[in-house]
């Protein structure tokens, strides 16, 4: 890896394109490297994850609206939507929109947690519908797909180890515009010059507030990386056409990093993969067993180990036998998920599913008292306004441990960590004091998720949604993924039976 100096240059600078951030990031765009073994694995593994959750989320309302304003959009060759037929295309920028949609809504899917947080699997939507649109006319397969995945995980990564957004309160999906700008470059063989201007662009057109996950956290929590895919798109689209971006975008004196970031002394070191270096960032990130922001996830898993180990914790009258519960844990959770935000919200027994997913109060009361975690019964009205979960709820905060945050942010695997020390205060004066560094699923936690645990997570939330055909053939194509021909990309959906779809309607907008 390269590491880059990042800084802010006034105007007379001048500086030169190839001294701009985001010209190096089209340099490793790119890079004709070939994907390693592990890498390609992997991507596979992602692909099936993204599916899993998306097929979970084919009858929720955003999916819903998104997948008809798609279906608004018919276009040939075109690209597909998460539960329609194959046969029916719709403009690739739409496709990205409705199966980004689709793929976040249960904040299911994978993660990277550095500098900054981010969900990598956001830009396999975008790649994959324009790749099945531009199959055909640019002679595109399997191998180039994974290739342009592997991009955009790559850049995703590096930009999240070196620049902070949700500092200055910044949405993380800006740092996926020009991920997914990159990895559509990968996948097309684009110039440099070309896929400089459409990271740029993408970066110009996805910065915005953090206020979509702050408070009472809206359905747009799912739309906002679906329309940094769609953003990413158009950016390539307009950049193929000659069309050229703000520049440079990071280091101007009026670009991203001089107001909206650090500021003009702002200084950032960002890793990037030299010339012939192979992309390996997916390797570093991790998926979720549990449909719950990331950072909850390990807390989940201790829950529930207590839940086995200390069922006096999770009876009826344990609430009342609870004087308090304190998690100690690290910066981002406790200001991000955690009493630290100051969001009464996350105490609000009527608050929506997002802001729930979002309280790590909440969750590790419902993991407590359940034993267990459900991407749908965990959410439910009726679970949430439980008069024993809303008391236990309602004695659980957290702390910020230096330590914990010195772990969370630390470049030694043996050491990198995003749980917590959880210490629980009993009315007899007992203290119960557990803690977790990982969760199970992690690379390094107790039960790693290997392609067998994906395989078995698209089998559990496809069943009952999807006929058991349809699941073993969509787990085929996507097992075959660098071996498929240009016709077979098409294949890369899962198609729901039309009653499905049929049940769950979607109010009238303007297309």
């Amino acid at each position: 890896m390269i590491t880059h100096d990042v800084r802010v240059h006034p105007s007379s600078d001048n500086l030169a394109r190839e001294d701009q951030l985001a010209w190096k990031i089209a340099e490793v765009a790119a890079d004709p490297v070939d994907v390693d073994d592990d890498v390609v694995d992997m991507v596979i593994n992602r692909v099936i994850d993204n599916a899993s959750v998306a097929t979970a989320s084919l009858v929720r309302a955003p999916i819903v609206a998104a997948r008809a304003q798609a279906l608004a959009h018919p276009y040939t060759p075109g690209a597909t939507v998460f539960g329609v037929p194959a046969a029916e295309r719709v403009s690739p920028e739409w496709a990205a929109w409705a199966n980004g949609v689709a793929v976040r809504e249960l904040d299911y899917h994978d993660t990277f947690l550095a500098a900054e947080y981010s969900h990598p699997g956001d830009n396999i939507p975008p790649v994959l519908a324009v790749a099945q649109h531009l199959a055909s006319a640019r002679s595109l397969d399997g191998a180039a797909l994974v290739r342009g995945i592997a991009t955009g995980y790559e850049i995703q990564v590096d930009l999240v180890r070196a620049i902070s957004l949700h500092k200055h309160k910044i949405d993380h999906v800006a740092h996926l515009g020009p991920s997914a700008a990159a990895g559509i470059g990968t996948l097309l063989g684009l110039p440099p010059e070309v896929i400089f201007q459409a990271v740029g662009q993408a970066l110009h057109t996805t910065t915005a507030t953090r206020q979509s996950r702050k408070g009472e956290i809206s359905t747009w929590k799912a739309h906002a990386p679906a329309f940094a895919g769609k953003v990413a798109v158009e950016a390539v689209d307009r950049a193929m056409r000659g069309q050229t971006s703000p520049t440079p975008i990071y280091e101007g004196e009026d670009g991203v990093i001089a107001w909206l970031l650090d500021g003009p002394e702002a200084h950032y070191r960002v890793p990037l993969p030299g010339p012939g270096e192979p992309k390996r960032g997916i390797l570093e990130t991790y998926t979720k067993e549990h449909s719950a922001e990331y950072q909850s996830q390990a807390l989940i898993d201790l829950a529930r180990r207590l839940h086995r180990e200390r069922p006096e914790l999770a009876g009826p009258g344990a609430v009342e036998d609870i004087v308090s519960v304190v998690i100690h844990t690290s910066h981002h959770t406790h200001y991000v998920i955690g009493s630290g935000a100051n969001d009464p919200q996350k105490y609000d027994p009527a608050a929506s599913r997002e802001t729930l997913d979002h309280s790590i109060p909440y969750i590790f009361a419902v993991a407590l008292q359940d034993g267990g975690w459900h991407h749908v019964d965990s959410y439910t009205p009726e679970r949430a306004a439980r008069p024993d979960t809303v008391g236990l709820w309602r004695k659980i905060t957290t702390a910020e441990d230096p330590e914990w945050t010195r772990r969370y942010h630390s470049s030694d695997p043996d050491e990198k960590a995003f749980g917590g020390r959880v210490e629980i205060d009993l009315a007899d004066g007992t203290r119960i004091v557990e803690e977790i560094a990982l969760a199970d699923a992690h690379p390094y936690g107790a039960r790693p998720f290997g392609r067998e645990q994906y395989v078995e997570k698209f089998r559990t939330l496809a069943s009952g949604v999807l006929p058991d055909a349809e699941i073993d053939r969509f787990l085929d194509v996507a097992q075959r993924l660098p071996e498929l021909r240009g016709e077979e990309l098409a294949e890369l959906t899962v198609v729901a039976p039309p009653e499905l779809l049929a049940g769950a309607s979607a109010p009238e907008g303007i297309f």
